[in-house]
């Protein structure tokens, strides 16, 4: 088991750290496959942040649908956004630091309205057993309303922060290794970093690192910002995209005041399942693991081949190791958060 989390870097947020802290949290799905799933085109280079201008009110509506499942993160749509990616776009730099902060103002405002729709519920459950308390119910046999699947407590925004080889849209985030140096890659991180901890998110999620160089530059990236992060790489075999040993991955994380988590995502369920007691030795942190359907993509075809193995029930393994961040990313949805919120809370 890893130990406590350290406190909170200066400046952070106690909320995220205290309830990380508590653990477990439950995490969101693949927020691709939910905006896909409701109709939207997803072809364009910017993936779901094209979305935070075209049509942001689904974006509201895909991390409301996870909040409703039983998540109790949501993680922005900001993965695939840069100031490159929207340039190329023909969206100036105003607009883009507008559209990178509105990334975490709509999963505010789902946790808003989730958290609304919780309270509502709750008051309709007293208002109905009070009036099978006092014998006006319809008949014997009336139960009190139940808030649903919302989640007690409060809900949170994890602000994305993917690798540069998204905003290049050509699968360059699966291998890593650029060709540019800790610099170079810092320079490119750190504005759109400040600019997403400015939008007030309670973590920043540096997510699908493929190698030890971009972990490095994302490290330096985030100092000062004041806001928590976890380091999330992409793995597979126990090695990192870029082919380097994971556990030596996940240790640079250790020591590194604004880390509260380190782990894996965007990689098969198996690999997680391998990954978790691997991250939990290699950082002495909490874990965050959120791993994919289990489906592989062929690039050629570009459809998604084989049958999904991702199952709630492996979180049982995955919080034994020590993981407090659960949830899944590509091509898991609603379903699947709901069946693991509720393996969570059994587990609890």
């Amino acid at each position: 088991m890893p130990a406590a989390p350290p406190p909170a870097a200066p400046g952070a947020r106690p909320g995220f750290a205290a309830a990380l802290a508590a653990g477990p949290l439950v995490l969101d799905g693949g927020l691709s496959n939910q905006l896909a799933d409701a109709g939207h085109d997803l072809s364009d280079a910017l993936w779901s942040a094209r979305l935070l201008a075209d049509a942001p009110e689904a974006v509201t509506a895909a991390h409301l649908g996870y909040f409703r499942a039983g998540a109790q993160v949501a993680i922005t749509a900001s993965y695939q956004a840069s100031f490159e990616g929207f340039a190329r776009r023909g969206t100036g730099r105003a607009e883009a630091e507008r559209l990178l902060a509105l990334s975490v103002r709509l999963a505010r405002e789902a946790a808003r309205q989730a958290e609304s729709e919780r309270a509502e519920a709750a008051r309709a459950a007293a208002r109905q057993a009070g009036r099978a308390d006092d014998g006006r119910a319809e008949d014997g046999r009336a139960a009190p309303a139940r808030p649903g699947a919302i989640a007690a407590g409060p809900l949170f925004v994890a602000a994305s922060v993917g690798p540069y080889g998204a905003v290049l849209a050509d699968g360059s985030e699966y291998r890593g290794r650029y060709g540019l140096g800790v610099a170079e890659l810092e320079r490119f991180h750190r504005p759109r970093l400040e600019v997403l901890a400015a939008a007030g998110p309670d973590v920043l999620a540096l997510e699908t690192v493929p190698d030890m160089v971009e972990a490095e530059a994302l490290l330096r990236a985030v100092d000062g910002l004041g806001v928590p992060v976890w380091l999330s790489f992409s793995a597979e075999g126990g090695l990192t995209r870029a082919g380097q040993p994971l556990e030596d991955a996940l240790g640079m994380a250790a020591g590194v005041d604004a880390v509260v988590a380190v782990g894996v995502n965007c990689c098969s369920p198996a690999d997680a399942d391998r990954a978790v007691p691997v991250a939990a030795r290699a950082a002495g942190l909490p874990v965050v693991v959120y791993p994919n359907s289990g489906e592989a993509w062929d690039a050629a075809a570009r459809d998604w081949r084989g049958g999904p193995t991702f199952r709630p029930e492996r979180v049982t393994g995955w919080l034994a190791d020590g993981a407090r961040l659960v949830g899944g990313c590509c091509r898991v949805g609603e379903r699947e958060i709901a069946g693991l919120a509720r393996a969570v809370r059994g587990a609890g």
